[in-house]
């Protein structure tokens, strides 16, 4: 298993976040366009380098500021459509046939873009890039997230701003930044809004916070999947000198929030490479990824920000691989949890699965 064959398997990403995987070039020819002079570097290269360093902090508030420079450039709709359909080229070519892209509207209104605005541009650019990536032989399936600030007070109307567009490509609302003095909980209007309507959402929890921020997603917001949760892990206790990378964990116990995630298949928006750079988890090695995927919970494979992370999802396919041996049929399996747990109708869920993924892995699988 080497990345071009494991750029022809089906994927599916639930979490990716817009304004962390920009090209780096482009993110250079918009910020000239602009005027925005601040970018710590000139050339592709050495913004690249720049981007995956500085995400190496081990720190989510550090990581978090890197998003200064790429949200500086997505301030008018011709720059925001260009990044959303670089965005649906790059993971079509990386063999993603359905992606939710998230983004935060709030954060792109500096040149004077309406709300409604700034989506209808992202959706223009998700649109384009889904059907040149067609021409190309590529199918892809964009749907987008939008994101509230978890540290702002615009999330009731970012929820409306999720169902106003619930019909032409916002499927979801999300809520995200520094979690530590930002629970959940200071949101409720914002999901009640939600469910009120019928609408699903998405929570950051688990990641920098742990269960406390978990318990909160689930039992008093009642979010439909966990960005992130990998903090679930502090509620499973297993045996003294337990290999992480086994295949059985026999053993294992599980405390209430861990069974209650697994027992109502609650999805888990893992990120393995920004969990170790954001400090959520201290290498790849001591990722809980495997217990996990073991103990049969709801697992799916994401890459959280692509430019900050220099990564894709194949190379987080390969990283897992490496680590803890996975193959085809494991692949599959993550892959098919990940478009159950969508958020498109279940019909579309279902002809992705029977008609594309299935089919792809077959023919890896042998």
């Amino acid at each position: 298993m080497d990345l071009s064959s494991v750029a022809l398997a089906p994927k599916v990403l639930l979490h990716d976040h817009l304004d962390g995987g920009l090209r780096p070039a482009t993110v250079l020819e918009l910020a000239h366009e602009v005027g925005y002079s601040e970018l710590p570097a000139d050339d592709a290269d050495g913004l690249a380098r720049w981007f995956r360093e500085s995400a190496d902090s081990g720190s989510l508030v550090r990581y978090l500021e890197t998003f200064t420079h790429t949200v500086a450039v997505m301030q008018t709709a011709p720059a925001l459509a260009r990044v959303a359909r670089e965005c649906a080229l790059d993971l079509a070519n990386d063999g993603v046939v359905y992606a939710e892209i998230r983004f935060a509207p709030e954060q792109h209104l500096t040149t004077g873009l309406s709300l409604d605005e700034v989506v209808e541009a992202v959706l223009r650019g998700f649109d384009e890039g889904a059907a040149e990536a067609a021409d190309a032989g590529r199918r892809i399936e964009v749907r987008c997230l939008v994101t509230a600030m978890r540290h702002a007070a615009r999330s009731r109307e970012i929820a409306e701003l999720a169902v106003r567009f619930r019909d032409r490509g916002v499927v979801g609302f999300d809520i995200a930044g520094a979690e530590a003095g930002y629970p959940p909980s200071r949101h409720l209007d914002a999901f009640e809004y939600m469910r009120a309507n019928n609408a699903p959402f998405t929570i950051h929890a688990g990641e920098a916070f742990g269960l406390p921020s978990i318990h909160e997603a689930i039992s008093f917001c009642g979010t439909d999947r966990l960005g992130h949760g990998v903090r679930v892990i502090d509620d499973i206790t297993l045996p003294a000198g337990t290999d992480l990378a086994a295949h059985q964990f026999g053993g294992a116990e599980l405390g209430v929030i861990a069974n209650y995630v697994r027992d109502k298949r609650i999805p888990l928006e893992l990120c393995p490479s920004s969990n170790v750079q954001t400090g959520a988890v201290a290498s790849i090695a001591e990722h809980p990824f495997n217990v996990l995927a073991r103990l049969r919970f709801r697992v799916t494979v994401n890459t959280d920000n692509r430019l900050m992370s220099d990564t894709s999802m194949s190379k987080e396919f390969i990283t897992l691989h490496n680590q803890f041996g996975y193959g085809w049929a494991d692949f599959e399996r993550f892959t098919v949890n990940a478009m159950k747990s969508a958020f498109v109708h279940f019909d579309e869920r279902l002809a992705l699965i029977d008609d594309v993924i299935k089919p792809g892995y077959a023919v890896l699988i042998g």
